[in-house]
């Protein structure tokens, strides 16, 4: 009976008993009794319970976003790679064009891009190239997914042709990267092959070199007559130049070289030009030197920035500078003064690696402050036909007829007239295939002596 009398008794004691837990619940110290302090606020206080409860979620949902963005950011880093492509690379050109070309593609975001040619005869050809615009597109291209970011700044130009700087971002999977090498291996292929064989004319525009119209064919060196031996030693010369290089380095001579083609029109300056740039596989940049807006420095730096394997054709250079002041000044009434000129031509802000052709029909009016070397190089006459041009073209014209061809030079002779090869082609192609009335109608020559 003592046994179960003092179970419960102990019992008792303890839940009636406070003092029994106070080493537990109220410790004499300043942990225990911030402890206590809490416990007690949440105990009375049920909404300061709540909002601790919100606030250990709280806390501990942003330590996991913060976790997830974190892991997210690291499998970015492993998994995906970017590719961007900036407007000012050449590149960037030649992407836009595979891509608005390539079949499987999603473009919600276009832009309209016009080709307007204007004939000889009046007529237009109009043709519209739609091509992807700013925004988010997708490709698919050998198997993998790739988007395609195009921006475009609304704040930053680009300096070279005062157009909106854009940016095109590629972004794909990491083990997909190797695409993009072969993306732009074959958008180059592609822009290449358009004007393969082809000689591209470039124009002035602001301050920066665009294609004017399409890419010509290339023309044919042998199509272009003229007297005997000057095509051959003009182009013997523009390769010697162009195989010494470390020549001009070695001795610190600036790489450059400039010709002269004068004589009167319709003699073939311009074709001949034409023609060398198909045969060294160049372009033909072609400068006005007379154009309202073009000032010195453009003028500089348009020839400090030509693209690269052309030509810089300055025609009529005699005609941009007629006007020259009697003061005695440098200055001009053109936009682009002499002394502007010279120095684009051999001052030390100068292009290096150039080859440079000058036409005129008036030699007597230039000033000899361009004709000495370093500006012009290499001059050379190209005059009205001779008796060698005329049996060429005739042979050209009407191949196999020799004795017709003998005949008509003799009939050439008899006129004793100055004739430009320009008006023989007029007069060849008047007569397509029929040499004999060619022949007949050579007397009409004289007639037209007066036109050009």
């Amino acid at each position: 009976m003592v046994g179960s009398d003092s179970e419960p008794s102990t019992i008792s004691l303890t839940e009636s008993t406070p003092d029994a837990q106070l080493p537990v619940v109220a410790p004499d110290t300043l942990k225990g009794k911030f402890s206590s302090m809490i416990a007690n606020a949440m105990e009375n206080n049920p909404y300061f319970a709540a909002g601790g409860g919100l606030m250990v979620l709280g806390t501990g949902l942003a330590v996991a976003r913060s976790g997830i963005i974190k892991a997210s950011n690291l499998l970015y880093r492993q998994m995906i790679v970017d590719l961007e492509i900036q407007s000012k690379d050449k590149s960037y050109a030649w992407f836009l064009q595979w891509m608005s070309k390539h079949p499987q593609r999603i473009s919600k975001h276009l832009s309209v891009r016009t080709n307007y040619v204007q004939h000889d005869n009046g007529s237009v050809t109009t043709k519209f190239a739609l091509v992807p615009g700013p925004g988010n597109h997708w490709i698919r291209y050998k198997g993998a997914f790739i988007r395609i970011t195009r921006e475009r700044s609304a704040k930053m130009i680009d300096l070279t042709n005062g157009s909106p700087f854009e940016i095109v971002t590629l972004t794909t999977l990491y083990r997909d990267r190797y695409l993009f090498n072969e993306i732009l291996n074959e958008a180059k292929d592609i822009a290449l092959k358009s004007t393969e064989g082809k000689t591209v004319i470039y124009t002035s525009f602001g301050p920066e070199w665009r294609k004017f119209g399409q890419p010509k064919a290339k023309r044919m060196l042998p199509s272009v007559i003229l007297d005997q031996g000057i095509k051959e030693e003009i182009l013997e010369d523009v390769h010697e130049f162009m195989r010494n290089g470390k020549w001009y380095s070695d001795r610190g001579i600036p790489y450059r070289r400039g010709y002269l083609l004068y004589g009167p029109p319709g003699s073939g300056k311009t074709s001949f030009i034409q023609a060398l740039a198909g045969e060294l596989d160049y372009n033909i940049c072609i400068l006005n030197l007379s154009e309202g807006n073009l000032t010195d420095d453009r003028l500089n730096h348009l020839m400090n920035n030509m693209p690269e394997r052309s030509i810089l054709l300055l025609e009529d250079i005699d005609a941009a500078f007629n006007q020259r002041l009697q003061s005695g000044e440098t200055g001009f009434k053109s936009s682009v003064t002499f002394s502007g000129l010279l120095n684009a031509l051999d001052g030390v802000t100068s292009s290096e690696e150039t080859i440079t052709f000058m036409t005129t029909n008036h030699p007597e009016k230039l000033d000899p402050a361009i004709m000495r070397p370093g500006r012009i190089d290499y001059k050379v006459f190209v005059g009205n036909a001779t008796s060698y041009q005329v049996e060429k073209m005739f042979m050209k014209f009407y191949p196999g007829e020799e004795t017709l061809c003998k005949l008509f030079v003799e009939a050439m002779n008899k006129l004793n007239i100055t004739v430009s090869t320009a008006q023989l082609q007029g007069l060849f192609v008047m007569n397509k295939d029929k040499p004999q009335s060619a022949l007949d109608m050579i007397e009409t020559l004289r007639h037209s002596n007066h036109v050009l």
